[in-house]
């Protein structure tokens, strides 16, 4: 009965072991591209269609997100040739779990490795605010990347409203969209770092980009994820939401937050098509 009762614990042991290592290495994995179309009415004639780069949630640290695999994963998506990247915030990570924590200069410069034409446009999350918000900025801005805060940049044809981190209570959409319509006229794209900002918008746009739920960073088969992190439920839970007239992509994004552990909600990143109808 002993022999039996070591054999069934090491049996555990072994079992739960393998659950961690599958979560370590699905946390680990290269993020999927989801691709989609958006057609815009009134796109600007002459204008070729426009591919956005969506992705949020980096968090770095390690073990699973050290700078390295930033510049890694910076590398295979430049393949994709994209005009323009966002980034819907939470660029680095202050978790109590982390087996190495990385400045705001060394979370920056791996970040530079990211090439659009148009540039890297980034809306801070609620991790970057939990650190030293303002060294975050400086450093983004010195390798050229631009960090919008209620605030809106024209890029080509395209107006991108970024409104600051709503989970803080740093949002402020009215001033966002203010901006936005000081810009003229334009096909418009807001990125927040998490979508509970959507409902507040005054008008609709061609496209929201978020992240923030993780899409659960562990969702259990039946039952779905353990946590939206949304006021809202599932409503922007996950993926490509049709919300009225427009739409919202929600990443599950890069890194991980609290554990470095992914079931069933693996890394992904957005590519979407912004042009005229088809």
């Amino acid at each position: 009965m002993i022999r039996r009762l070591g054999l069934a614990a090491l049996v555990a042991v072994l079992a739960g072991l393998l659950v961690l290592a599958l979560g370590y290495s699905n946390a680990r994995a290269d993020p999927i591209v989801r691709k989609a179309y958006v057609p815009v009415a009134g796109w600007p004639e002459g204008e070729a269609p426009l591919r956005v780069l969506a992705l949020s949630d980096v968090h770095v640290a390690g073990p699973d997100m050290p700078p390295s695999r930033v510049e890694h994963i910076a590398r295979q998506l430049n393949a994709l040739s994209p005009d323009l990247i966002l980034v819907a915030g939470d660029l680095i990570s202050e978790k109590r779990t982390a087996t190495k924590l990385y400045s705001e200069e060394e979370v920056a410069a791996s970040f530079a490795a990211f090439e659009a034409r148009f540039g890297v446009v980034v809306a801070p999350g609620n991790h970057d605010h939990w650190v030293d918000l303002d060294a975050m900025v400086t450093a983004l801005e010195g390798h050229g990347i631009t960090v919008l805060r209620n605030a809106a940049a024209r890029r080509g044809p395209l107006l991108i409203g970024a409104v600051d981190d709503d989970f803080t209570g740093h949002d402020d959409v009215p001033a966002t969209f203010a901006a936005l319509e000081a810009l003229g006229a334009g096909p418009a794209v807001v990125v927040s770092h998490t979508p509970d900002i959507v409902p507040d918008l005054p008008r609709a746009v061609s496209a929201v980009f978020a992240g923030h739920t993780h899409c659960g960073q562990i969702s259990l088969p039946v039952i779905g994820p353990v946590s939206t992190m949304s006021r809202f439920g599932d409503r922007f839970a996950c993926g490509m939401i049709r919300d009225g007239e427009q739409t919202v992509f929600v990443g599950a994004g890069l890194g991980t937050s609290l554990l470095p552990l992914r079931y069933g909600a693996p890394p992904d990143v957005w590519l979407v098509t912004l042009g005229p109808p088809e």
